[in-house]
């Protein structure tokens, strides 16, 4: 079941004397899911809705933020969010560039052949992250990444100008959610 009618999605950020927004004290785990959902897919409510749908199967409707939140990036992987092994380079470079893809984004990964892993031996996944996201930016987009206490590097894209609703919500959802810059 989709959130309700009743429940408008702008509503759950309240504005207050700081730069950044606030989040509303009543907003609920399930109107949070929504607000990640709708800036991790831009422009595509339908995406955004059917993660949502299964984003409810996976969870169970349990309350717990960190079973919610393993139930989302569950729903999103590799639609919406990626989570890959950072020894693996050429899957990596599969994931964001999918999820670039989405928004006719093409990354310059600075080697002739992505696909071939001798080319791709010297480049940390850090550095992959900071190639795209700096190219992603130029293009009004913001590659977000953060730690999940595993050998793995995880991420989402959103628009530019949502970056401070994405830090809001990474944090009321437990992510240490950073750009991907650094």
């Amino acid at each position: 079941m989709l959130p309700d009618h009743e429940f408008d999605p702008d509503d759950n950020f309240a504005t207050g004397d700081g730069d950044a927004p606030e989040l509303d004290d009543d907003a609920g785990l399930e109107a949070l899911v929504w607000q990640w959902l709708l800036l991790v897919n831009p422009g595509d409510e339908d995406a955004a809705q059917q993660q949502f749908r299964d984003w409810q199967e996976t969870s169970g409707g349990d309350d717990a933020v960190d079973v919610a939140v393993a139930a989302l990036l569950d729903a999103t992987d590799w639609r919406a969010t990626f989570r890959v092994h950072e020894a693996e380079p050429g899957t990596l470079i599969d994931a964001i560039t999918a999820l670039a893809g989405r928004f006719r984004v093409e990354i310059d990964w600075g080697v002739e052949d992505p696909t071939d892993a001798a080319q791709l031996a010297g480049l940390s996944p850090g550095a992959l992250v900071e190639a795209a996201y700096d190219q992603l930016r130029i293009e009004g987009y913001t590659l977000w990444v953060w730690d999940d206490g595993e050998a793995t590097v995880s991420g989402a894209i959103a628009v530019r100008d949502d970056d401070e609703g994405m830090r809001v919500l990474g944090h009321a959802l437990g992510l240490d959610l950073r750009p991907g810059n650094g």
